[in-house]
């Protein structure tokens, strides 16, 4: 999902240099879309995985 977020962005990037303003808003809003979407999965995995993590080793 990061991989798709930095492709966005880097269309949006290009977009916008060439005077595509509305294709860059567009592929910037998915690519922020995107990113926020793997910060909150990202975040999610690791509280599981540090609870499991204390299950397993019993503390």
């Amino acid at each position: 999902m990061l991989k798709w977020a930095i492709i966005f962005a880097v269309i949006a990037l290009v977009a916008g240099a060439l005077g595509f303003t509305g294709v860059a808003g567009a592929a910037a809003a998915i690519a922020k879309i995107l990113f926020f979407v793997f910060l909150v999965v990202f975040v999610i995995f690791l509280v599981l995985g540090l609870t499991a993590a204390r299950k397993i080793t019993g503390n």
